[in-house]
């Protein structure tokens, strides 16, 4: 994309999506015109197919990414030879997709009995890698990115992402090396604006080039989706890069902190299996109906391995790329934090817990005044969860120089 072309859209993002959502895709529709009688580089907007979130097919054609160009960036030979002999495919290799059900599962007693909330989850969850409507295999291309923060969000949630961007997801280079961003998509669910909302996400990367989208429907259960796309996709095209860190777009992140850590394992050199956060251990499956994590017996009926907060963490690049294998034997999981302390039990590792990592605040008391206290964010590394507008606040007090604190606080 034209650098001034870029530079002069960057401010209309956010009055953009600020209005209702017929008003802003009618805005940034106009503009896709004006900037296409200017010749402007926009084809890949304009050409862009997708799949109506009711269905799973998906039209084959070459994913463009934010320059515009087909699929294939300048990769260095050492990298194109290591994917040769460990298999690994050079590019995005789900382009076509029919996701029929498992039929077979439909005559099991086991199935009878579950609760119709799971049915179509369980039908389909051999259905595992997916067509990308957006893709980004240059971000890690130079070879020199440390660490690559990695926000799980969906498309109506732009006020965070403008948040994250101006904060801890800000892409820069610290001591020579490289932090880049990447938010994971997937599609509208049904009932929405399905193709305005299209538009408008394809529409932010152009202007950001920080979004990886995947084409299926943007739900809990599919999270698990996100993370095993992720995976592989990181096997593909991110190899080179040290650390990723992994979490949602509703948290506030220490990059110093985060940093230090990195650096304190490197120091110690324990990065190799670096998997740490806030370690729930000896969890049960909940069996209350009414709860967003309910699990039915016949689904899951044994203790939880050790698992994460999926608010954030920290992990190895090497570890991811162990993660990404085991993760192609195991049934998907409708619970992605969970999922994720399946397949390291694979490996017969488990998390580190680090009281860094805040997944359900600084307390659980929501209404506790420490939930918002500056010194206790300066000290940590995750804390979840905060609104755009807090999250903006927050980073603005604790990154500034006047405030004091004591040397060490602790909860």
């Amino acid at each position: 994309m034209d650098h001034c072309f870029r530079r002069k859209r960057v401010g209309l993002l956010k009055p953009l999506l600020s209005l209702s959502l017929v008003f802003a895709s009618f805005l940034m529709i106009h503009k896709l015109k004006l900037a296409e009688k200017d010749g402007v580089g926009v084809k890949r907007m304009k050409d862009a197919g997708w799949c109506d979130s009711e269905c799973f097919s998906f039209k084959k054609g070459v994913v463009k990414n934010s320059l515009g160009s087909s699929e294939s960036p300048v990769l260095s030979h050492g990298l194109d030879a290591q994917r040769v002999s460990n298999g690994t495919p050079a590019s995005w290799d789900a382009q076509v997709l029919n996701c029929s059900e498992d039929a077979s599962v439909r005559t099991q007693d086991w199935f009878r009995r579950l609760d119709p909330r799971f049915h179509q989850f369980v039908l389909h969850r051999h259905c595992r890698y997916f067509p990308m409507l957006i893709n980004h295999p240059e971000k890690c291309a130079d070879g020199e990115v440390q660490l690559l923060m990695v926000v799980k969000s969906v498309i109506e949630q732009h006020d965070r992402r403008e948040a994250v961007r101006k904060t801890w997801g800000k892409e820069h280079t610290v001591g020579g090396k490289k932090i880049k961003t990447l938010f994971l998509l997937g599609s509208p669910t049904p009932g929405k604006d399905t193709k305005n909302l299209q538009k408008l996400i394809e529409y932010e990367d152009m202007i950001y080039g920080d979004i990886l989208q995947w084409d299926f429907m943007d739900t809990f259960f599919n999270l698990t989706l996100k993370e095993v796309n992720f995976l592989k996709w990181f096997n593909i095209y991110c190899s080179g890069v040290q650390f990723i860190f992994k979490g949602d777009d509703d948290v506030f992140v220490n990059t110093h902190n985060l940093l230090q850590l990195i650096g304190f394992r490197v120091e110690e050199r324990k990065e190799a299996e670096l998997f740490v956060g806030d370690t729930i251990s000896k969890a049960i499956p909940i069996r209350n109906r009414q709860s967003k994590y309910y699990i039915p017996k016949e689904l899951y009926d044994k203790p939880y391995p050790p698992y994460v907060g999926g608010g954030g963490f920290l992990m190895s690049s090497q570890l991811a790329r162990r993660l990404f294998v085991v993760s192609e034997d195991l049934e998907l999981y409708p619970i992605d934090d969970v999922f994720l302390g399946m397949c390291l039990q694979k490996l017969h590792l488990a998390p580190e817990m680090h009281p860094g990592f805040r997944t359900f605040g600084i307390t659980r008391r929501r209404v506790s005044p420490m939930n918002g206290e500056p010194c206790f964010y300066k000290n940590l590394i995750v804390v979840h969860k905060l609104s755009a507008q807090e999250l903006l606040r927050m980073w603005s007090v604790v990154n500034n120089e006047d405030l004091i604190c004591a040397q060490r606080v602790s909860l």
